[in-house]
């Protein structure tokens, strides 16, 4: 996992999320439209979503087997929970078709807080448990860059 803002691109960052980063702030905007966007094929897309948080309780983590994840808050702010440990086993399997596994819970959870222009890094296999609520539930509108790296 790796965390930064849009804004403020560390010299040390990767020239691949460097670069997949900078598109983003050059492409989309408040009137992008939702849903998937090209940038290199299935090499590497974003997803412009508009979702409600929700109280950590009532949310699944997930982690991927073939993509990272570089995750984008443009509007609000959201609750970002992780685990540094292995997933378990998953209770919903779709690494196969969607790249995408659900549990319950990641292993000994930490939670930050995203808002407006900050992003994170998940690499195949790290357990993040996204949209989580900073208080009340809210609106956040985020891009979530997938990169093909397995």
């Amino acid at each position: 996992m790796l965390t930064g803002n849009i804004n403020v691109l560390r010299p040390w960052l990767q020239a691949d999320l460097r670069e997949a980063i900078e598109w983003v702030k050059q492409n989309i905007t408040d009137a992008t439209p939702l849903g998937k966007h090209d940038i290199d094929g299935n090499r590497l897309f974003c997803l412009v979503s508009e979702d409600s948080t929700q109280p950590i309780a009532e949310r699944r983590a997930e982690y991927h087997a073939r993509y990272l994840d570089i995750q984008i808050v443009m509007r609000g702010t959201e609750g970002m929970t992780f685990s540094t440990l292995p997933a378990g086993t998953p209770d919903t399997d779709w690494l196969a078709d969607k790249d995408i596994a659900f549990l319950p819970e990641g292993e000994q959870e930490k939670t930050f807080v995203m808002q407006e222009g900050d992003f994170v890094v998940f690499w195949p296999g790290e357990v993040h448990k996204p949209l989580c609520a900073v208080g009340t539930p809210a609106t956040v509108r985020k891009v979530v860059v997938k990169m093909l790296v397995a």
